[in-house]
């Protein structure tokens, strides 16, 4: 049944419905509920007033939202702040409040997060020629948005660590 024809008493307990729904299964921006509810048919003065109720209830936060999208994604996933800050706006949270979350994440913690990805990665690469582990290396780390200098320290050290000679990068300046 089109939303637009229930009694808006009844179109505004569906939509909450969905929202509610889908905030269960995990935390949401508002701009997904608002996409939700539109896919769902619903107009706009219904979604935006909803929208407004769940926000002001604490149901709907951005900011937080943000600040633990980039914990989990940077910890689980070995993302970048700037994978970050890509996924959290396409995700619809304004680009201030995702730059600010992806701050929590310094340069120290980037770097060792890199590390360990490294490190795991290159326990499957026992049987590689140094050169085909250095690029793949470089193209994980690249594909997770780590800056490019970043990437060739971290693969140079991790593979000289490993007992590699590492040759290969000797000449490339990191940014």
């Amino acid at each position: 049944m089109n939303p637009e024809e229930l009694p808006p008493e009844e179109r505004a307990k569906k939509a909450k419905e969905v929202c509610f729904d889908l905030l269960a299964a995990r935390p949401r921006t508002k701009d997904e509920l608002r996409q939700a509810l539109r896919r769902k048919g619903f107009d706009e003065e219904t979604r935006e007033t909803l929208l407004g109720k769940l926000d002001r209830a604490g149901l709907v936060d951005d900011a937080a939202f943000a600040e633990l999208w980039v914990r989990t994604r940077h910890t689980n996933q070995g993302l970048s702040r700037t994978a970050l800050v890509n996924e959290l706006k396409r995700k619809g949270v304004d680009a201030e409040i995702a730059v600010e979350a992806a701050g929590e994440v310094d340069r120290d913690a980037e770097e060792e997060r890199a590390r360990e990805l490294v490190r795991k990665r290159m326990r499957s690469m026992t049987s590689l020629d140094e050169e085909t582990a250095t690029r793949r290396l470089l193209g994980m780390l690249a594909r997770k948005g780590y800056p490019s200098g970043l990437c060739y320290t971290v693969v140079r050290e991790e593979l000289r660590q490993a007992g590699a000679e590492a040759t290969m990068l000797d000449d490339v300046v990191p940014e």
